[in-house]
């Protein structure tokens, strides 16, 4: 009876991957150079939408690497219970066959997935309990911009930053040489720390020119953002928002791309063209790009949208709406006035008010405005500001908030800064749920988790000390219980350990 089952589930996940592959467009896997996996430790629809993901992958395809993909399953207890190995999607071999793994982490949660990719694949957790015979573990991802530390306990090298200019010569080093000579070989690369042998985080890397603008290669309809091709259509911002990550980064500002070379990349076969950048709603020409795009029969989407943008260039929510556009989205990021001030963002109201209006005048289904709750200083009086407001832009046109709990990140001026507690955040979204109770469903809220937000709040803060925590979770289950019990076992002092000569402490105490 176990026997069929294993055999059932393992069957079952080979016929998804083949279907998969089948509905893709774009695939340029070869076989017959030195083989990589690429694991990204969430699943597919969040993989096959990663832009750094895809391109990383292509960029090692070009240099003569044979790369397969590998996913954290869909849905993890069956995979469990199936005792079936994680396998490659091209060849479908196991993970733990690798001679290299390159890890893609997006954000602090998936350190989760990548524990359970390593657990269900029977290569060992701990970067100190495996041998020359383990496969080497190499990670990267937009997480590097902020603090990766957590990941230590369980990688050989991270690639911190923008790494296309040395990603390949790191992978060669990996293949090429034994387990000590291919760190030693790699330290001296920009942007490159060894966890094993180096204390502190090294400057981020910085890539040129040459290789830009990133771009997919696989069109996926199971992706979360179904069969649309992505490319970049700017790198970097040069706003100052306090919160941000993306805040100047890497050049000080923007990298533009321009509106020809974008359109040169594009397959005929996308029907559907996304264009990504931390700041590409200030790109100065992305109206005539978006007319462009709309003009030759695709859909169209972007990937943030600032509100003051959006309220001085009209043409923006125009075209998206031709361009297949139902929800037009904008942020706010705090929830008053005074507070977009303190946190350096340059969003006033009477933009998000030509927002509504502009969402109306082109029947958008709903304005979805996006801010965080939890700010420091934030009071109740700043609550009732954004009840007020909300309500305002309710009469003009449907609005959702999209809520999310304040989560200090390093690298921004407000690293320092407490997380505002559970309770507090879920008072205030209370408070922010029975204002709008009188637009008669105008106006909703929808909040991500204050709880998931705390622990998110933790390994953004934390050292290896909080990656070992996080084992001790999934370990457990996995629940937020479990998380809570293991992170509240570290010592407070342990934390933010970039800032430990200042003599700072974050509380750790939800």
């Amino acid at each position: 009876m176990i026997i069929n089952f294993v055999m059932k589930q393992s069957h079952k996940v080979k016929n998804l991957i083949s279907r998969r592959l089948q509905t893709e467009k774009g695939n340029l896997f070869r076989q017959g150079g030195p083989r990589i996996a690429m694991l990204y430790p969430s699943p597919y629809r969040a993989g096959m939408s990663s832009l750094g993901y895809q391109w990383i992958i292509e960029i090692l395809q070009t240099a003569g690497f044979s790369v397969e993909r590998v996913f954290l399953p869909d849905n993890i207890e069956d995979w469990k219970n199936s005792k079936t190995p994680l396998i490659s999607y091209e060849t479908q071999t196991p993970l733990s066959h690798f001679p290299v793994i390159g890890v893609s982490l997006a954000y602090e949660l998936e350190l989760g997935g990548l524990i359970q990719c390593l657990q269900g694949s029977g290569i060992p957790i701990k970067r100190e309990e495996r041998s020359i015979h383990d496969p080497k573990i190499i990670l990267g991802g937009p997480i590097t911009f902020s603090n990766p530390l957590p990941t230590s306990p369980f990688v050989d090298a991270i690639l911190l930053g923008e790494v296309e200019d040395i990603v390949v010569s790191v992978f060669k080093c990996a293949i090429e040489f034994s387990n000590s000579a291919w760190k030693e070989a790699i330290a001296k690369m920009p942007g490159v720390f060894i966890p094993e042998t180096m204390k502190d985080l090294p400057a981020i890397a910085k890539a040129s020119d040459t290789l830009l603008p990133a771009r997919s290669h696989i069109i996926s309809p199971e992706a979360e953002l179904k069969n649309m091709f992505l490319i970049e259509g700017e790198r970097g911002c040069h706003r100052s928002c306090t919160f941000c990550v993306m805040r100047r980064s890497t050049n000080g500002g923007m990298r533009l791309v321009t509106p020809e070379r974008i359109l040169s990349f594009v397959p005929d076969h996308a029907e559907r063209v996304g264009l990504v950048g931390a700041a590409i709603s200030d790109h100065p020409k992305l109206p005539s790009l978006l007319a462009k795009l709309v003009e030759s029969g695709r859909e169209i989407g972007v990937s943030s949208l600032r509100a003051d943008r959006v309220a001085r260039k009209p043409d923006i929510a125009r075209l998206l709406r031709m361009g297949g556009y139902k929800t037009l989205t904008v942020a706010s990021d705090a929830p008053s006035q005074r507070l977009r001030k303190e946190i350096s963002k340059g969003t006033l109201e009477k933009h998000i008010i030509d927002c509504a209006r502009q969402a109306a005048e082109h029947k958008y289904r709903i304005l979805k405005v996006y801010m965080m709750l939890g700010l420091p200083d934030e009071n109740t009086e700043d609550i009732q500001e954004l009840i007020k407001f909300t309500l305002e832009l309710a009469k003009i046109h449907p609005v959702a908030l999209g809520v999310a709990p304040f989560v200090p990140k390093k690298n921004t001026p407000l690293d320092s800064a407490p997380f505002a507690g559970i309770k507090k955040v879920d008072h205030h979204i209370k408070i922010l749920r029975k204002g709008l109770k009188v637009s008669k469903g105008r106006a909703e809220v929808r909040p991500t988790s204050s709880k998931w937000a705390w622990v998110e709040y933790m390994l953004a803060q934390g050292g290896p000390e909080t990656g070992l925590a996080t084992l001790e979770a999934v370990e457990n289950g996995g629940s937020f219980a479990s998380w809570k019990r293991a992170l509240r076992k570290l010592d407070s002092k342990q934390m933010s350990p970039w800032r430990r000569s200042l003599n700072l402490v974050i509380g750790n105490n939800p």
